[in-house]
């Protein structure tokens, strides 16, 4: 990951925080997340047009994905 610096109003940061609280996630994510939105998809690798698509609210999705994707089993 590469860091770096960038420039917000008053209004933007604190937008931009709120919202980030509101989805329980650091504003970085919240940044990155925002910016992946507008880039452009990445061809060579078709299967990321789905990154991140996918939101269960818990921070230990990745461990359990199938359960995240194909619902749980009773």
């Amino acid at each position: 990951m590469v860091r770096t610096q960038i420039s917000l109003s008053a209004d933007e940061y604190k937008a931009a925080k709120h919202e980030a609280a509101r989805q329980g996630i650091s504003l970085a994510e919240f940044l990155r997340r925002s910016l992946r939105s507008v880039l452009p998809v990445n061809d060579a690798a078709p299967w990321m047009r789905y990154a991140g698509m996918v939101e269960s609210g818990d921070p230990e999705s990745s461990r359990h994905i199938d359960d995240v994707v194909y619902g749980r089993k009773d």
